[in-house]
């Protein structure tokens, strides 16, 4: 009892510390639904009681899935620090696939840090995980569009049963916190962007603030199951459902010119798949 207050009494605390942000985009662009496929396979190693180290590659198709995405590998390690409270670190290594020059491009590396709180009910495991996430760009970009590392908050609430023998179905909501977007002030008219000779930057009239810039910019549910064949071997079948809403800059490598500041709002829908062998 003494534990599960504990980890009641964290989540709480969690859930009052991490408030939603907002920001309002000067004009918003209706995406058309996409969808597409994950396919990982993982290795997982008992250190000792409660140390676990993983390593996994993950597949992703875009547009669809005729087409190759994303490859990803991830390396990480879990610590239970209490009956109820399980940390961990991870980086990810992200080689995004441009299928118009048919080659990888543009690698990010992802440095990443958890916490999860668990409470079990019977036969029902209910948990929330924040995650703190930066991603580094590699390659050109423009500096007036996107950061160098983008950082990121996920908060995530799951349900899972495991009342049956060999099947562990779950469900989870999660929203993600863009913290330091781009923020822009800009003159425009409903239909372009003015020119402004006392604009601190350029000819369009507008200039980048920084990038302290905070708001949600992803909402996921999930409905999935884990299948144990044996104490080893696991395979997990699951949907996602991601509302994105994303600000876009738009701008020229120079930052003199504005072409669009929109907000691209759309759903991508996922159908993945992941084993697990653990040892």
């Amino acid at each position: 009892m003494k534990s599960n207050k504990i980890t009641l009494s964290l989540i709480a605390a969690a859930v009052v510390f991490i408030m939603p942000f907002s920001v309002k985009a000067q004009t918003d662009v209706k995406l058309d639904p996409e969808f597409g496929g994950r396919v990982s396979v993982g290795l997982e190693k008992k250190i000792m009681k409660g140390l676990h180290i993983s390593l996994e590659e993950e597949v992703r198709t875009s547009g669809g899935f005729g087409s190759l995405g994303r490859l990803q590998t991830t390396l990480g390690v879990k610590y239970k620090v209490h009956p109820n409270i399980k940390i961990g670190l991870g980086y990810m290594m992200i080689n995004p696939y441009d299928s118009d020059s048919s080659a990888f491009s543009s690698m990010r590396h992802r440095f990443m840090f958890d916490v999860t709180g668990t409470l079990r009910l019977g036969d029902w495991n209910f948990s929330l995980k924040e995650r703190f996430q930066l991603t580094h760009r590699t390659g050109d970009y423009n500096q007036y569009q996107n950061p160098a590392n983008a950082m990121m908050l996920k908060s995530r609430i799951m349900a899972k049963y495991k009342g049956l023998e060999k099947f562990e179905p779950y469900a989870f909501v999660e929203m993600r916190n863009y913290l330091n977007a781009p923020v822009v002030v800009a003159n425009y008219n409903g239909t372009y962007y003015l020119t402004d000779d006392n604009a601190r930057t350029g000819e369009a009239g507008w200039f980048l603030e920084g990038f302290n810039g905070g708001y949600i910019n992803r909402y996921r549910a999930s409905l999935g199951v884990d299948i144990k064949f044996d104490k080893s071997n696991t395979l997990g079948i699951y949907l996602l459902a991601d509302y994105v809403s994303d600000k876009v800059i738009d701008a020229n490598a120079e930052g003199t010119k504005l072409k669009s500041y929109t907000k691209e709002k759309g759903f991508v829908g996922t159908i993945g798949a992941e084993y697990v062998f653990s040892f």
